[in-house]
Protein backbone atom coordinates (compact mmCIF):
# COMPACT_ATOMS: atom_id res chain seq x y z
CA UNK A 1 0.00 0.00 0.00
CA UNK A 2 1.56 3.35 -1.10
CA UNK A 3 2.01 6.20 1.51
CA UNK A 4 -0.39 8.44 -0.34
CA UNK A 5 -3.27 5.47 -0.32
CA UNK A 6 -2.22 5.03 4.12
CA UNK A 7 -2.58 8.33 4.70
CA UNK A 8 -5.81 8.88 2.67
CA UNK A 9 -7.23 6.08 4.24
CA UNK A 10 -5.96 7.26 8.11
CA UNK A 11 -7.86 10.70 7.15
CA UNK A 12 -10.91 9.10 6.54
CA UNK A 13 -10.94 7.08 9.37
CA UNK A 14 -10.26 9.89 11.78
CA UNK A 15 -13.09 12.04 9.69
CA UNK A 16 -15.41 9.45 10.58
CA UNK A 17 -14.59 9.49 14.22
CA UNK A 18 -15.08 13.03 14.15
CA UNK A 19 -18.27 13.31 12.48
CA UNK A 20 -19.60 10.21 15.14
CA UNK A 21 -18.87 13.00 17.94
CA UNK A 22 -19.65 15.96 16.45
CA UNK A 23 -22.16 18.75 18.19
CA UNK A 24 -25.01 19.50 16.51
CA UNK A 25 -26.59 22.81 15.42
CA UNK A 26 -30.17 22.02 14.47
CA UNK A 27 -32.17 19.47 12.19
CA UNK A 28 -31.05 19.99 8.54
CA UNK A 29 -29.65 16.93 7.59
CA UNK A 30 -26.02 15.41 6.53
CA UNK A 31 -25.67 13.92 2.89
CA UNK A 32 -22.51 11.57 2.63
CA UNK A 33 -21.63 12.64 -1.64
CA UNK A 34 -19.52 9.84 -2.63
CA UNK A 35 -16.58 10.54 -5.16
CA UNK A 36 -15.41 7.62 -7.79
CA UNK A 37 -12.93 7.72 -10.11
CA UNK A 38 -11.29 4.62 -11.97
CA UNK A 39 -13.17 1.41 -12.15
CA UNK A 40 -10.52 -1.23 -13.84
CA UNK A 41 -11.13 -4.28 -12.62
CA UNK A 42 -7.10 -5.72 -13.03
CA UNK A 43 -5.05 -2.57 -13.07
CA UNK A 44 -4.49 -1.34 -9.70
CA UNK A 45 -4.29 2.77 -8.94
CA UNK A 46 -4.32 5.29 -6.20
CA UNK A 47 -7.62 6.66 -7.73
CA UNK A 48 -8.79 2.99 -9.02
CA UNK A 49 -12.09 0.78 -6.97
CA UNK A 50 -12.21 -2.61 -8.79
CA UNK A 51 -16.15 -3.26 -9.78
CA UNK A 52 -16.88 -5.83 -7.52
CA UNK A 53 -16.07 -3.93 -4.68
CA UNK A 54 -18.18 -0.68 -5.88
CA UNK A 55 -21.14 -3.37 -6.35
CA UNK A 56 -20.89 -4.68 -2.81
CA UNK A 57 -20.82 -0.91 -1.55
CA UNK A 58 -23.86 -0.04 -3.44
CA UNK A 59 -25.71 -3.27 -2.45
CA UNK A 60 -24.66 -2.18 1.28
CA UNK A 61 -26.06 0.77 0.95
CA UNK A 62 -29.20 0.00 -0.29
CA UNK A 63 -29.41 -3.03 1.99
CA UNK A 64 -28.91 -0.91 5.11
CA UNK A 65 -31.96 1.49 4.00
CA UNK A 66 -30.37 4.54 2.44
CA UNK A 67 -31.69 5.91 -0.72
CA UNK A 68 -29.34 6.77 -3.23
CA UNK A 69 -30.57 10.46 -4.57
CA UNK A 70 -29.44 12.69 -7.45
CA UNK A 71 -27.11 15.08 -6.59
CA UNK A 72 -28.81 18.24 -8.03
CA UNK A 73 -31.90 17.15 -5.56
CA UNK A 74 -29.65 17.46 -2.63
CA UNK A 75 -28.58 20.91 -3.97
CA UNK A 76 -32.22 21.93 -4.27
CA UNK A 77 -32.09 20.98 -0.46
CA UNK A 78 -28.77 22.32 0.59
CA UNK A 79 -29.84 25.96 -1.29
CA UNK A 80 -33.20 26.03 0.88
CA UNK A 81 -35.56 25.05 -2.41
CA UNK A 82 -36.60 21.69 -1.35
CA UNK A 83 -37.39 21.43 2.62
CA UNK A 84 -36.86 17.72 3.14
CA UNK A 85 -34.78 14.33 1.96
CA UNK A 86 -35.24 10.87 2.55
CA UNK A 87 -33.59 10.75 6.29
CA UNK A 88 -31.13 8.33 4.79
CA UNK A 89 -29.77 10.04 1.67
CA UNK A 90 -26.71 9.26 -0.11
CA UNK A 91 -25.51 11.05 -3.39
CA UNK A 92 -22.86 9.14 -6.02
CA UNK A 93 -20.55 10.96 -8.12
CA UNK A 94 -17.65 10.17 -10.50
CA UNK A 95 -14.58 12.02 -11.26
CA UNK A 96 -12.75 12.54 -14.91
CA UNK A 97 -15.08 10.62 -17.60
CA UNK A 98 -12.99 7.67 -17.69
CA UNK A 99 -13.69 4.79 -19.94
CA UNK A 100 -13.90 2.05 -17.03
CA UNK A 101 -17.44 4.15 -16.33
CA UNK A 102 -19.09 3.32 -19.28
CA UNK A 103 -17.22 0.02 -19.44
CA UNK A 104 -17.95 -1.05 -15.83
CA UNK A 105 -20.00 1.17 -13.39
CA UNK A 106 -22.60 1.18 -16.00
CA UNK A 107 -24.13 -2.15 -15.87
CA UNK A 108 -24.03 -1.82 -12.30
CA UNK A 109 -25.82 1.16 -11.91
CA UNK A 110 -28.07 0.22 -14.82
CA UNK A 111 -28.65 -3.16 -12.62
CA UNK A 112 -29.81 -1.10 -9.19
CA UNK A 113 -31.31 2.42 -10.90
CA UNK A 114 -29.74 4.66 -9.06
CA UNK A 115 -28.62 7.91 -9.70
CA UNK A 116 -25.21 9.37 -10.63
CA UNK A 117 -23.75 12.59 -11.49
CA UNK A 118 -20.76 12.55 -13.76
CA UNK A 119 -17.93 15.63 -13.47
CA UNK A 120 -16.65 15.65 -16.54
CA UNK A 121 -13.48 17.79 -17.93
CA UNK A 122 -14.22 18.22 -21.64
CA UNK A 123 -10.07 18.07 -23.12
CA UNK A 124 -9.76 14.57 -22.28
CA UNK A 125 -13.35 13.44 -23.41
CA UNK A 126 -12.73 11.09 -27.20
CA UNK A 127 -9.18 12.38 -26.84
CA UNK A 128 -7.45 10.63 -23.70
CA UNK A 129 -6.57 7.24 -24.23
CA UNK A 130 -8.54 6.08 -20.79
CA UNK A 131 -11.32 8.46 -21.47
CA UNK A 132 -14.86 8.40 -22.49
CA UNK A 133 -15.70 9.36 -26.36
CA UNK A 134 -18.68 12.27 -26.08
CA UNK A 135 -20.69 9.79 -27.85
CA UNK A 136 -20.79 7.02 -24.77
CA UNK A 137 -21.09 10.57 -22.23
CA UNK A 138 -24.33 11.30 -24.55
CA UNK A 139 -25.65 7.11 -24.18
CA UNK A 140 -25.01 7.39 -20.01
CA UNK A 141 -27.05 11.01 -20.64
CA UNK A 142 -30.00 9.38 -22.13
CA UNK A 143 -30.84 6.90 -20.06
CA UNK A 144 -31.84 9.34 -16.71
CA UNK A 145 -29.63 7.94 -14.39
CA UNK A 146 -26.66 9.70 -15.41
CA UNK A 147 -26.21 13.76 -15.01
CA UNK A 148 -22.93 15.22 -16.64
CA UNK A 149 -21.88 18.28 -14.82
CA UNK A 150 -18.13 20.25 -15.07
CA UNK A 151 -14.89 19.46 -14.07
CA UNK A 152 -13.20 22.20 -15.40
CA UNK A 153 -10.74 21.88 -18.63
CA UNK A 154 -8.80 20.06 -18.18
CA UNK A 155 -8.06 19.56 -14.40
CA UNK A 156 -5.19 21.76 -13.62
CA UNK A 157 -3.31 22.19 -9.90
CA UNK A 158 -4.43 25.76 -9.35
CA UNK A 159 -2.41 26.35 -6.39
CA UNK A 160 0.87 25.42 -8.84
CA UNK A 161 -0.66 27.64 -11.40
CA UNK A 162 -1.05 30.36 -9.44
CA UNK A 163 2.66 30.20 -8.66
CA UNK A 164 3.77 30.02 -12.37
CA UNK A 165 1.60 33.25 -13.37
CA UNK A 166 1.23 36.66 -13.14
CA UNK A 167 -2.07 37.36 -11.43
CA UNK A 168 -3.51 39.08 -14.56
CA UNK A 169 -2.56 36.01 -16.51
CA UNK A 170 -4.05 33.88 -13.62
CA UNK A 171 -7.26 35.68 -13.84
CA UNK A 172 -7.46 34.65 -17.66
CA UNK A 173 -6.48 31.37 -16.89
CA UNK A 174 -9.24 30.67 -14.10
CA UNK A 175 -11.59 31.85 -16.47
CA UNK A 176 -10.81 30.06 -19.18
CA UNK A 177 -10.94 26.84 -17.02
CA UNK A 178 -14.03 27.63 -15.30
CA UNK A 179 -16.40 29.19 -17.83
CA UNK A 180 -14.80 27.86 -21.39
CA UNK A 181 -15.16 23.99 -20.13
CA UNK A 182 -18.51 25.19 -18.94
CA UNK A 183 -19.79 26.52 -22.33
CA UNK A 184 -17.99 23.45 -24.19
CA UNK A 185 -19.83 21.04 -22.13
CA UNK A 186 -23.30 22.54 -22.74
CA UNK A 187 -22.74 22.87 -26.28
CA UNK A 188 -21.20 19.14 -26.69
CA UNK A 189 -23.98 17.92 -24.20
CA UNK A 190 -27.20 20.29 -24.71
CA UNK A 191 -27.21 20.32 -21.42
CA UNK A 192 -27.00 23.47 -18.87
CA UNK A 193 -23.50 23.04 -16.21
CA UNK A 194 -24.62 24.43 -13.24
CA UNK A 195 -22.27 22.22 -10.67
CA UNK A 196 -18.47 21.96 -10.74
CA UNK A 197 -16.21 19.06 -8.89
CA UNK A 198 -12.54 20.91 -7.97
CA UNK A 199 -9.58 19.36 -9.42
CA UNK A 200 -7.52 17.73 -6.84
CA UNK A 201 -10.40 19.30 -4.34
CA UNK A 202 -8.56 22.54 -4.53
CA UNK A 203 -10.36 25.65 -3.77
CA UNK A 204 -10.31 28.90 -2.32
CA UNK A 205 -12.15 31.83 -1.67
CA UNK A 206 -11.27 33.73 -5.11
CA UNK A 207 -11.86 30.60 -6.60
CA UNK A 208 -15.10 30.42 -5.21
CA UNK A 209 -15.94 33.63 -6.14
CA UNK A 210 -14.93 33.24 -9.91
CA UNK A 211 -16.92 29.73 -9.83
CA UNK A 212 -20.26 31.80 -9.06
CA UNK A 213 -19.53 34.63 -11.56
CA UNK A 214 -18.75 31.97 -14.31
CA UNK A 215 -22.74 30.70 -13.34
CA UNK A 216 -22.23 27.46 -11.38
CA UNK A 217 -24.20 27.51 -8.20
CA UNK A 218 -22.44 24.77 -6.33
CA UNK A 219 -19.13 23.33 -6.12
CA UNK A 220 -17.79 20.30 -4.81
CA UNK A 221 -14.46 18.71 -3.02
CA UNK A 222 -13.18 15.58 -1.22
CA UNK A 223 -12.83 17.23 2.49
CA UNK A 224 -13.59 13.87 3.49
CA UNK A 225 -16.99 15.22 5.29
CA UNK A 226 -20.53 14.87 4.39
CA UNK A 227 -22.34 17.78 2.87
CA UNK A 228 -24.68 20.04 4.75
CA UNK A 229 -26.21 23.64 4.91
CA UNK A 230 -23.72 25.13 6.89
CA UNK A 231 -21.14 24.62 4.14
CA UNK A 232 -20.32 27.99 1.20
CA UNK A 233 -22.34 26.39 -1.63
CA UNK A 234 -18.41 26.78 -3.57
CA UNK A 235 -16.68 24.54 -0.92
CA UNK A 236 -19.49 21.73 -0.38
CA UNK A 237 -17.43 18.32 0.46
CA UNK A 238 -17.40 14.93 -0.35
CA UNK A 239 -15.77 11.24 0.47
CA UNK A 240 -13.50 10.03 -1.81
CA UNK A 241 -13.81 6.39 -2.34
CA UNK A 242 -10.75 4.11 -3.36
CA UNK A 243 -10.12 0.51 -3.53
CA UNK A 244 -7.86 0.36 -0.34
CA UNK A 245 -10.96 1.84 2.06
CA UNK A 246 -12.34 -1.51 4.03
CA UNK A 247 -15.76 -2.02 4.29
CA UNK A 248 -15.92 -1.08 8.04
CA UNK A 249 -14.42 2.68 7.00
CA UNK A 250 -16.99 2.59 4.26
CA UNK A 251 -20.17 1.98 6.40
CA UNK A 252 -18.32 4.18 8.86
CA UNK A 253 -18.88 6.94 6.72
CA UNK A 254 -21.98 6.37 5.46
CA UNK A 255 -23.42 5.83 9.22
CA UNK A 256 -21.68 8.68 10.29
CA UNK A 257 -23.39 11.19 8.45
CA UNK A 258 -26.58 12.07 11.27
CA UNK A 259 -29.77 13.22 10.74
CA UNK A 260 -28.08 17.00 12.20
CA UNK A 261 -25.75 19.10 11.03
CA UNK A 262 -22.24 19.62 12.30
CA UNK A 263 -21.26 23.09 13.70
CA UNK A 264 -18.66 24.38 10.96
CA UNK A 265 -15.47 25.98 11.63
CA UNK A 266 -15.27 28.42 9.05
CA UNK A 267 -11.84 28.74 8.96
CA UNK A 268 -11.24 25.23 8.99
CA UNK A 269 -12.97 24.35 6.01
CA UNK A 270 -11.12 26.59 4.13
CA UNK A 271 -7.87 24.97 1.94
Amino acid sequence: MSLFTRFFCCLLLFSTVIFSRTIYADDTLNIPILCYHNFNPTVPGSMNLTPAKFETQLKWILDNGYTVIPLKEAVDYLQGKRASLPAKSVVITADDGWQSVYTYMYPIIKKYHVPVTLFIYPQTISEGKHAMTWQELKELQQTGLFDLQGHTEWHPNFKQERKKMSPANYEKFVTMQLAHSKTVLEDKLGTKITLLAWPFGIYDKYLEQQAAKAGYTMAFSIDARPANKNYRPMAQPRFMIIDALSMKTFAGIINGAKTKSPIVNEKASQN
